[in-house]
């Protein structure tokens, strides 16, 4: 079978990986996003994906737009079986979904029709979410809403940050890929429509989000710190001004405190808490503003923080 890979990110990368080592097909290509200016230098960075390829010595193709006619005909002529796309980052037009005689398949991390979307990992997490997983869909020309093939999932424990429930999927959806792929050569596949009524959406993070609230529920913070750890973070403001972000957490048991939402309660060898709209949030690694992350009892050993203090 002849696959074309298209994809972006790491997630991605590790599902290009599990074709690439099962040996059993013929991949001529691989499609991922134009090289981004990253970073403080704005140096031009390559994709996981592209890294990943060059490595192995498969072709890479870069198009900015997708829909261009030039890319569709250098595609019409590889002649793919099957186009597999994973975290691509472009919207695939009619005449591509059309072309491989198996159609194209996305590999998406979520339990659809739940979390449709650019962030599914990030708001499993966020909303708190006990149960995560991994859909391996046949692509039409809405945004993830295919009928869907196979799916896999995984629990979300109450500590678990999108970084490391990111790295549990990418390797469940690579095996699953791989299941689908052996599914459709086959022929024992059968494609079940998604229920319209139960789809949810998860749009781009963007960097107002990354603001820590006092005034929420504590473990909606929580929710919050662990969902956006190890990108983009969450933070709060010292009475300086200065960012402090927040890495890790945990809930406190005990009720309300009655103090201003973000005053801060404790401040010891342990770390410290603060008071939120509701419960007390324990603040177990942060990051002040120029420097690394840092356990929180070794930010209040340095008496950056003290209890009495109100954050921002």
């Amino acid at each position: 079978m002849k696959i074309i890979f298209m994809g972006t990110p790491e997630f991605a990368a590790a599902s290009l990986q599990a074709l690439v080592e099962s040996g059993r097909y013929e991949i001529p290509a691989v499609v991922t996003q134009p090289d981004r200016p990253k970073g403080r230098g704005h140096k031009l960075m390559q994709s996981a994906v592209k890294t990943y390829a060059l490595a192995q010595g498969l072709p890479v193709l870069q198009p900015e737009r997708v829909k261009d006619d030039a890319f569709f005909a250098q595609m019409e002529a590889y002649a793919p079986d099957l186009i597999v796309v994973a975290a691509f980052g472009q919207f695939l037009p009619k005449r591509l979904l059309q072309l491989p005689r198996y159609g194209c398949i996305n590999v998406h991390a979520s339990l659809l029709p739940r979390y449709r979307g650019a962030a599914p990992i990030h708001y499993a997490i966020l909303n708190g979410e006990k149960e995560a997983g991994v859909t391996i869909m046949q692509m039409d020309a809405g945004m993830d809403t295919g009928a869907m093939l196979l799916k896999a999932s995984t629990p979300i424990t109450p500590e678990m940050s999108q970084g490391e429930l990111h790295d549990i999927l990418k390797e469940k959806g690579a095996a699953l890929l791989l299941e689908a792929v052996e599914g459709l050569r086959k022929g024992t596949l059968q494609a079940v429509p998604q229920d319209e009524a139960k789809a949810t959406y998860a749009t781009l993070i963007t960097r107002d989000m990354e603001k820590i609230d006092w005034y929420k529920t504590a473990e909606a913070l929580h929710n919050q710190i662990r969902a956006f750890d190890p990108w983009p973070g969450s933070y709060t403001l010292l009475p300086d001004g200065k960012r402090l972000k927040l890495w890790k957490s945990r809930v406190r048991p005990e009720a309300q405190s009655g103090r201003t939402p973000g005053t801060v309660l404790e401040a010891d060898g342990k770390g410290f808490s603060v008071a939120c709209g509701s419960g007390t949030l324990e603040i177990l690694e942060c990051q002040p503003e120029g420097k690394k992350r840092m356990a929180a009892a070794q930010f209040v050993n340095g008496k950056q923080i003290a209890a009495g203090m109100l954050l921002s």
